[in-house]
């Protein structure tokens, strides 16, 4: 029975993981055909699922929200159909995390409470637009901002940096309340039909309104609809030229190019139509699937939908057919699925040191083998999704580490059947991804690439080359901690575990200079094409540089017996430091090129694991006796202290 175990472990994970790729199914509201409707946003195409994914998580750190006064989820679908469609409503909803306790009180927000009446109950950290938004909040909130704005971001506390994010999704939420329609507005389908009749003969909606009034201002109560609603249209689009300028990803493109060039603004292209102009297409039905929305009229809204959708697949297949490609991705979720089963096949593999049956081996090894399946999976429909290499951003970046790192740990696995491949891997795919996913709370993954970077060829080179170096120096590192803390507190680390694991990271080291060091010539090489020098000295290209002399380093401190066995696996660790370093510490720094900006979180995690790294160094300096594997065992000693590939008897003054 046990050798059938690792297959039936194995299968009943895919049989989990397919089961995830079945969508659920409509019952009310075609939640799912407004999903695949495609829209432009940030400059990139993507279905209108991802639109409010990428929204809702820079606003409440989720993908969906647990509605307390409804007791249920609201996905993000439902949340920016409410926003678009139904501002009362979706003002109300509790989205907004405001979490740093001096922020509350400056915004005077309730407490957590333990309200049994679900619709006042408070959870202390989330708030609703109309909770937030008071003539007072918003002046206090105005001179935060100012404040914060004047200082530089590393100079930037938690409160500064909480200020900041409220102000940034105050201002991505207020973009998306009027991009398509009026606020407030009642029949806007009614109104559009006779829009066109109600302007000037060939005249637009601002020429039109300029002529009646003259300069003088629209009054607030005025019963005409064209001067009531069209002053809010020209409003918003004044707001939208602005703020799409600066920020052009608060403000998404519904209407597709439908008698224009390009994709654009519903206010924006309503503002531009002339005066016995025939309206688009598009902008009709959105006006109609806000109004049957808003009257929550199912069948009328199901019925507007599934027109709207039919006509999008058939003017534009290329666009619906990628919107589509893009919500099975992400109802697919292949780096949530990956991530779970590294989790499960890290735990068997740390089970194996303690009960050596091979079943357990095979089984975490199996799990390795198809949670890495699942991850190049996510990771070439990623690439064909963007129609770019693997690596393209940050978050693409810990995609691909882990990637490099689980096959790198499946290669030793096969070599060195001792689960050491597996347990080094499988953490790494883990952290990686886990990396990956709080990096993804910023919002769209899929972005646009900055002019200057924007060449297959070079991403395809220089950046997957390097960045195969930096997860081949992170496997190293990693397994020389296993090494050192075997050794310290396990009697696991025998004569015949220290040698293979001084081959693997031997074999590690000298591939990881070997892509580290022909990655950094291409970026150089990149850099003389781009920016018209060949080395500049930026943060970023002396962080790769000291990844290479790092492991060059170690290299030629093993060939000339300066440092012994221990001493290249203290090495190894500190190349975590040196490439995590390269990796995240200078995209922060503020300054060259690459830099990301300075963030709070983040740099505490990474002095967090810098110390880490510094601890586990100290232990790996610890005499020997002090080891539980070698304690009492001298003949251990005498070969652990031995120069690697040094004969017994010969001469040496390595001291380390």
């Amino acid at each position: 029975m046990k050798k059938h175990l690792p297959w039936i472990l194995c299968a009943g994970f895919a049989v989990w993981f397919l089961s995830t790729l079945v969508g659920p199914t409509d019952k009310g509201l075609a939640w799912e055909q407004l999903a695949r409707i495609p829209v432009v946003n940030g400059g990139r195409h993507q279905p209108f699922e991802s639109l409010a994914r990428n929204a809702l998580v820079q606003i409440r750190d989720r993908y969906s929200h647990y509605d307390l006064a409804e007791e249920r989820t609201v996905t993000a679908v439902e949340w920016l159909a409410e926003v678009l469609f139904d501002n009362e409503r979706a003002s109300h909803r509790k989205v907004f995390r405001v979490d740093h306790p001096e922020l509350v009180s400056l915004l005077k927000l309730p407490l957590k409470n333990d309200e049994k009446d679900p619709a006042k109950r408070e959870d202390g950290k989330h708030y609703s637009w109309a909770q937030i938004i008071s003539e007072e909040n918003v002046a206090a909130l105005q001179r935060e901002s100012e404040r914060v704005s004047a200082k530089e971001s590393s100079q930037q506390n938690a409160f500064d940096q909480a200020v900041r994010k409220l102000s940034s999704a105050l201002s991505l939420y207020n973009g998306l309340q009027s991009s398509a329609r009026p606020r407030d507005v009642q029949n806007y389908g009614q109104f559009l039909s006779q829009f066109a009749r109600s302007l000037d003969s060939g005249a637009t909606l601002r020429e039109t309104l300029r002529a009646k009034y003259a300069g003088k201002e629209i009054p607030k109560d005025n019963n005409d609809p064209l001067l009531r609603i069209g002053g809010q249209v020209l409003v918003a689009a004044d707001r939208e030229s602005e703020s799409g300028e600066r920020t052009p990803s608060k403000i998404p493109l519904l209407l597709p190019p439908d008698g224009t060039e390009d994709w654009s603004r519903v206010n924006s292209r309503l503002a531009a139509i002339r005066g016995g102009e025939l309206l688009p297409r598009a902008l009709l039905a959105w006006a109609n699937l806000g109004d049957s929305f808003a009257a929550r009229d199912t069948n009328r809204f199901n019925a507007e939908l599934r027109d709207y959708g039919d006509w999008v697949r058939t003017t534009f297949p290329a666009d619906a057919d990628h919107a589509a490609n893009e919500v099975f991705f992400n109802r697919m979720a292949p780096f949530y699925a990956a991530m779970t089963i590294y989790v499960v096949a890290l735990l068997l593999a740390l089970a194996y040191w303690f009960n050596f049956e091979g079943w357990i081996r095979e089984a975490s090894f199996s799990l390795v083998g198809l949670a890495f399946t699942i991850h190049t999976v996510g990771l070439i429909y990623r690439m064909v999704l963007q129609g770019r290499p693997p690596v393209t951003n940050l978050y693409s970046s810990a995609i691909f580490i882990g990637w490099g790192a689980i096959g790198l740990g499946m290669v030793l696995e096969r070599f060195w059947k001792n689960a050491i491949g597996l347990v080094v891997g499988s953490f790494l795919g883990f952290v990686t991804l886990v990396i990956a996913h709080n990096l993804a709370l910023d919002g769209d993954t899929m972005e646009m690439m900055r002019a200057v970077l924007d060449t297959n060829f070079w991403l395809a080179t220089h950046v997957v080359i390097v960045t195969l170096g930096y997860a081949s120096t992170f496997v190293a590192g990693f397994l020389a901690i296993v090494y050192v803390l075997r050794g310290v507190f396990s009697r696991g680390l025998d004569a015949a575990t220290q040698r293979a694991m001084a081959r693997m990271v031997y074999g590690i080291i000298c591939f990881a200079t070997l892509f580290s060091f022909t990655g950094t010539v291409l970026g150089g090489i990149w850099a003389d094409q781009s920016w018209g020098r060949f080395w500049g000295w930026d943060a970023k290209e002396n962080g790769a540089l000291i990844i290479v002399l790092w492991n060059a380093l170690i290299l030629h401190a093993r060939w000339g017996g300066i440092v012994r066995e221990r001493g290249i696996m203290n090495l190894a660790i500190a190349g975590n430091i040196v490439t995590s370093w390269s990796w995240f510490g200078v995209n922060m720094l503020g300054v060259g090129l690459h830099s990301y900006g300075f963030l709070n979180g983040a740099f505490q995690t990474l002095a967090a694991f810098v110390i880490s790294q510094l601890v586990l160094i100290g232990l790996g300096c610890l005499p020997l006796r002090y080891w539980r594997s070698f304690a009492g065992n001298s003949s251990a000693s005498a070969t652990s202290n031995r120069p690697t590939g040094v004969k017994p008897g010969r001469t040496t003054t390595a001291t380390a």
